[in-house]
């Protein structure tokens, strides 16, 4: 594989984890994943969006931070592949969605001064999901607090996630997953792994599966 850092990216549901841990056990990679189960603002952020988004998006700030930080410290020969389920500057776009216009001014000057710290990922893996799968991941998955998510914040999370991978530099493969299913359907796998041993340009490629 050309690739020692990859990263999956997607809206709530589109499955990164479920791919991320695939391509982890394909490459015997480290696998970097959002620690989200044990944040004490998630679930309330849900109940009461608006008094909860600054606190949250601190909280998630400072996780993926640390996580990709130590990732930086401990990389080895042994763990020559890093495969993670979020790309850092993901925060700022969900800070773009979720706070208030003062808020987001004070996030992005915190974002601005730790992000050149960070290692950029060598390709971006997008799932591209509509609502109605989205949905019903999300049903299945089965956490209490996502179950009433609304459709208009998806909405919003997916144009703000296609308008970061038109405006940024980075080279990603957009996948659409509507018939798509990585985790029963073998040859969907097989076939992104000839993928990732093509060396694509910067910018955003669209593949399909059969």
């Amino acid at each position: 594989m050309n690739y020692k850092f990859i990263t999956v990216e997607g809206n709530i549901g589109a499955g990164k984890t479920t791919l991320s841990g695939l391509l982890q056990q394909s490459f015997e990679a480290k696998l970097i994943l959002e620690q989200f189960a044990d944040n004490p603002f998630l679930p309330k952020f849900y109940e009461d969006q608006k008094r909860y988004s600054f606190p949250l998006e601190l909280s998630f700030l400072a996780e993926r931070y640390k996580q990709l930080k130590d990732m930086l410290n401990t990389r080895d020969l042994f763990n020559q592949y890093i495969i993670s389920d979020y790309l850092f500057i993901k925060s700022k776009l969900f800070a773009k969605v979720n706070l208030a216009e003062d808020e987001y001014k004070l996030y992005e000057t915190l974002f601005d001064i730790i992000y050149p710290n960070l290692p950029e990922p060598d390709l971006i893996i997008y799932l591209h999901a509509p609502l109605t799968k989205l949905k019903e991941n999300i049903k299945k998955r089965n956490r209490d607090y996502e179950q009433n998510i609304q459709d208009d914040y998806l909405v919003d999370l997916q144009n703000a996630y296609l308008q970061l991978i038109k405006s940024e530099k980075f080279k990603t493969l957009i996948i659409d997953t509507t018939q798509t299913d990585f985790m029963h359907n073998p040859s969907h796998l097989k076939q992104l792994l000839v993928h990732l041993e093509k060396e694509y340009s910067y910018g955003h490629h669209f593949i399909n599966f059969i």
